[in-house]
């Protein structure tokens, strides 16, 4: 089976972050099964993660060392063999997907770690066989995967009951709701090998490939990302999904412009409110200096930290609360607001001290 995304998106860290990625140059059952361990925890609700094996970390820049050092035909079949008992050690059971990828002439393994909708998971500390086995959970902190202890093993312990709400299953929904070309046209932007396969098996297979139905095959239901992303009205199962636009020229209490809402598929009201910004509020000065040929361009907003904060306020943000994403802009700032507020369980000191440390749920970006 073809892997969802474009490989070199992983390699190079481009789309996926590189604390989601891990990159082993060989075979380590025990380093690796702590890895599938933490990313299957989801601790942070970041989506689970990506194991590389045969492609050696670059430790400056967590990148994929090029070329990769790559798998033998017998290296790989007997991967695949010992992952079935590696798998079996997890408890509750868990089974990554696997894929096999060709890359610089080389073939590698790609592990898809999905988070585990029975967590917690916990391992043992060595895989060797017949050896008495020590159980520990394992949580992915920064780039590591690190056993959890105390305060994080109790908070890991409590989201046994608490799926992330992107990964639901959308019982109000049925598959049909997801629009398939919106998907394949996803496929195809990112250079995956799975948009080869459409229309060669079935929208099930590729829906279920990309992780995004749940249920027996008797009853399956589309899961709520996949609602978000590829369905056309998104608004119709999650209220309010949109963005409002409101500009106060001479500051809130004087007269004010507010723009049609935007709305759609996520990615489609990213890219259509990050033009609309680009297009009405992004300003260019040029400046020449005396002592050079080149001049020197300056934006009033740095276009790049307009879309970080825009990209941050859609995946960050709580869609179980019903309201909009509003941009307030005024005559010398943009404010973006997301509904809902911090994880309550942080303390107001932490904010006030600046040592604010829970990550457990969405980052809200305000």
């Amino acid at each position: 089976m073809a892997l969802h995304i474009n490989i070199e998106d992983l390699l190079s860290a481009r789309t996926i972050e590189s604390d989601r990625i891990e990159f082993k140059k060989g075979w380590n059952p025990d380093a690796i099964s702590r890895t599938i361990c933490a990313f299957a925890n989801d601790f942070d609700n970041t989506g689970g993660g990506y194991i590389l094996i045969g492609v050696a970390e670059d430790p400056s820049t967590k990148t994929a060392i090029r070329p990769v050092h790559g798998l033998s035909t017998k290296e790989i079949g007997d991967i695949q063999e010992k992952m079935i008992s590696v798998n079996k050690l997890i408890r509750p059971n868990y089974a990554p997907k696997l894929f096999i990828e060709e890359v610089d002439n080389q073939k590698i393994i790609v592990l898809w770690v999905v988070a585990g909708s029975e967590r917690p998971y916990e391992v043992p500390e060595s895989t060797i066989p017949k050896q008495p086995k020590t159980y520990k959970y394992y949580i992915r902190r920064y780039a590591s995967s690190i056993e959890a202890k105390d305060r994080d093993k109790e908070e890991l312990i409590a989201l046994s009951n608490n799926i992330p709400f992107d990964d639901r299953s959308n019982s109000q929904a049925q598959i049909k709701d997801i629009f398939m070309l919106l998907v394949r046209n996803y496929l195809i932007k990112i250079k995956s090998k799975l948009a080869d396969e459409l229309g060669k098996r079935s929208d099930n297979e590729i829906l279920g490939q990309m992780d995004l139905l749940s249920g027996p095959n008797e009853r399956i239901f589309p899961k709520n990302i996949g609602l978000m992303l590829f369905s056309e009205e998104p608004h119709l199962f999650f209220p309010n999904t949109q963005v409002e636009i409101v500009y106060f020229p001479q500051g809130e209490g004087s007269p004010f412009t507010e723009y049609p809402k935007i709305t759609g598929p996520i990615p489609e009201q990213i890219k259509r409110t990050l033009d609309f910004l680009k297009t009405n509020f992004s300003e260019e000065k040029i400046i020449k200096p005396k002592d050079r040929a080149e001049s020197t361009r300056i934006w009033n907003y740095p276009l790049q930290a307009i879309e970080e904060v825009l990209v941050n306020a859609f995946y960050h943000r709580d869609y179980q609360v019903r309201e909009p994403i509003e941009i307030r802009i005024y005559s010398g700032s943009i404010v973006f607001i997301n509904q809902g507020g911090p994880d309550r369980s942080i303390p107001l000191e932490d904010f006030q001290t600046g040592r604010v440390r829970n990550r457990k749920t969405h980052n809200y970006s305000s």
